[in-house]
């Protein structure tokens, strides 16, 4: 094979500055585009308020709380530590290349399950992650 059967393809979203790459400036328009929704129905009856509880229902999201990047977050944070590009906090690195292929294969679980149902931000950054995490790994695994 030659050098000229060879085709590079930069499938990255975001520039090095940044910014969005000219052929995803789509996503930027549907962001900030307004939802085109379809006529409302009237809303169900009001279910009478729960007694309010001595406690707080731990369960409760609360204003301004966790979001889907906290969530990209917690699943993509180690996988830096699992490719021995981060060190620990004694110093060590901790590589685990199939502990950070299960993190990058859990990327591509929620990639799929919540496929439709993200903001055109949400899933460029997901996809990002997803692409820089499986190059890096295969660089890795050599």
């Amino acid at each position: 094979m030659s050098e000229r059967d060879i085709k590079i393809i930069d499938k990255r979203i975001f520039l090095p500055d940044g910014s969005l790459r000219e052929e995803y400036r789509f996503l930027e328009d549907e962001a900030s585009a307004p939802a085109v929704s379809a006529p409302a129905e009237p809303p169900p009856p009001a279910a009478p308020a729960p007694e309010p509880a001595g406690e707080l229902d731990p369960f409760a999201p609360e204003p301004g709380g966790p979001g889907f990047f906290h969530l990209l977050e917690m699943i993509a944070g180690p996988i830096s530590i699992y490719l021995g590009d981060a060190p620990l906090p004694g110093g060590h690195h901790g590589e685990d290349l199939e502990m950070a292929r299960l993190h990058i294969e859990l990327l591509s679980v929620l990639k799929q399950k919540t496929a439709g149902n993200l903001s055109a931000r949400e899933a460029a950054v997901l996809e990002d992650l997803i692409y820089r995490f499986r190059m890096r790994y295969v660089q890795k695994q050599g």
